[in-house]
C-alpha cells in the first residue's frame, strides 16, 4: 500500500484542493477550518464545533455534503428529542405480522447534530454510542450505518439554560474540536457580497464519490510513523497527564486520535510518512477538549491553550531522515 500512496499522493492533493475550493464557495476566510473538517473525516472521525449562532457551522457540514456526495440529514436537539428519533424504532405491521424498522436520523452518511447540548443526556448517550460502534441495535437487531458516517455536532458555549454539557468521557469521542470563530473586515464583505441575488450553496459541486473517501481513509491508515515520531506522540500526550495544572490529562484514545489525524495531515501534504510537524499541526484541535484544568490553574486565569503552548515547546522535537 505504501507504494499504492505514492502514486496516489499527486491524485490525493487534486482532490483535497478541489474539496477545498468548493467549500470556499460557501465558508468563505476558513482555510484551516475547511482543512482540518477533511482530515477528520479520512481519518474516520467526528468533529465537534462549538461556537456561537450564524457562524456557518450548518453550512459547513451542508457543503461538505454536496462536494464528497455524501446523504445527508440534520436535526436540531432539543430536551424533547427521543433515543429512538436517533436510532430508529420498530412498528408492528398488521399486514405481515411483522415488526417493521423505521430507520433514524443516524442512516445517513454525515449527520448534523445541531446543539447537541440542549438535549438529554440519554439521547447524547444513545448518538455517541452509534458514533463509537458505527452500528444501530434496535429490539436486539443490530444494523450498520452506511460508510463513511461522519457526525458534525455543534454546540453553543454562551448561555446555559437547558443545557446537559457533554461530560469528558463522552467529549472524548469527538476526534476534533473546532471553533469557526468571526469572519475578518475582508471575508464578511466577500460574504455579503456572494449572497446578493444568489444562493453560493447552489454552485457547490460534487467532487468525490463516498468510494474515493474510503480509498482515501484506507491510505491514510497505511501512512508510515517513524518510532522517533510514535516516541514523540506519546511524550507530548505524557505531558498533558503530568502537568501541575492539568487534573485530567489526554486518554489512549486521545492519543490514536492524535495519531490518526497526524497521518492524514501527512496524506494531503503529498507524503507516505509523518514528521513531527504533522503533529503539531493539529495538536490543539485532538486535545484541547480533553484537557480539564485544575483548580489551581483557574485560579490564576491559565488557559488551556497556554498550557499546551507550554507542552509542545518543551517536548524536544525528533529529527526525521527520510
Amino acid at each position: 500500500m505504501s507504494a499504492n500512496i505514492k502514486t496516489s499522493s499527486n491524485s490525493t492533493i487534486l482532490k483535497v484542493r478541489s474539496i477545498m475550493h468548493e467549500i470556499q464557495k460557501v465558508i468563505i476566510g476558513k482555510e484551516k477550518i475547511i482543512a482540518k473538517t477533511l482530515l477528520a473525516i479520512i481519518s474516520k472521525g467526528h468533529i465537534l464545533i462549538e461556537d456561537i449562532p450564524g457562524v456557518g457551522k450548518t453550512t459547513l457540514a451542508l457543503a461538505f455534503s454536496k462536494a464528497l456526495s455524501l446523504n445527508y440529514n440534520r436535526m436540531q436537539f432539543t430536551p424533547d428529542v427521543l433515543p429512538t428519533d436517533v436510532t430508529g424504532f420498530t412498528i408492528y405491521n398488521k399486514t405481515t405480522g411483522n415488526f417493521d424498522y423505521k430507520p433514524g436520523v443516524v442512516m445517513c452518511n454525515l449527520f448534523l447534530a445541531d446543539e447537541i447540548n440542549r438535549t438529554s443526556s440519554k439521547t447524547q448517550s444513545a448518538l455517541l454510542e452509534i458514533m463509537e460502534e458505527s452500528k444501530v441495535t434496535v429490539d436486539g437487531i443490530t444494523r450498520e450505518l452506511p460508510k463513511p458516517f461522519i457526525v458534525i455536532a455543534t454546540q453553543n458555549p454562551i448561555g446555559s439554560i437547558g443545557t446537559q454539557m457533554l461530560p469528558e468521557s463522552q467529549l472524548d469521542r469527538f476526534i476534533i474540536k473546532l471553533s469557526m470563530g468571526y469572519p475578518d473586515i475582508n471575508s464578511e464583505i466577500n460574504i455579503i457580497k456572494s449572497k446578493q441575488n444568489n444562493n453560493p450553496m447552489s454552485q457547490v459541486n460534487s467532487v468525490l464519490s463516498t468510494d474515493d473517501i474510503l480509498y482515501m481513509q484506507q491510505l491514510a491508515d497505511c501512512v508510515y510513523i517513524d518510532d522517533k515520531v510514535y516516541l514523540y506522540i506519546a511524550r507530548l500526550i505524557e505531558a498533558t497527564r503530568k502537568h501541575p495544572l492539568i487534573k485530567l490529562g489526554v486518554s489512549p484514545r486521545g492519543t490514536l486520535a492524535l495519531t490518526n489525524m497526524a497521518k492524514s495531515t501527512a496524506l494531503i501534504r503529498g507524503r507516505d510518512y509523518v514528521i513531527p510537524d504533522d503533529v503539531t499541526y493539529i495538536f490543539n484541535d485532538v486535545v484541547e477538549h480533553r484537557i480539564l484544568l485544575n483548580s489551581k490553574a483557574r485560579i490564576n486565569d491559565v488557559t488551556v491553550k497556554s498550557v499546551l503552548a507550554e507542552i509542545i515547546s518543551n517536548v524536544p522535537v525528533p529529527e526525521i531522515n527520510m
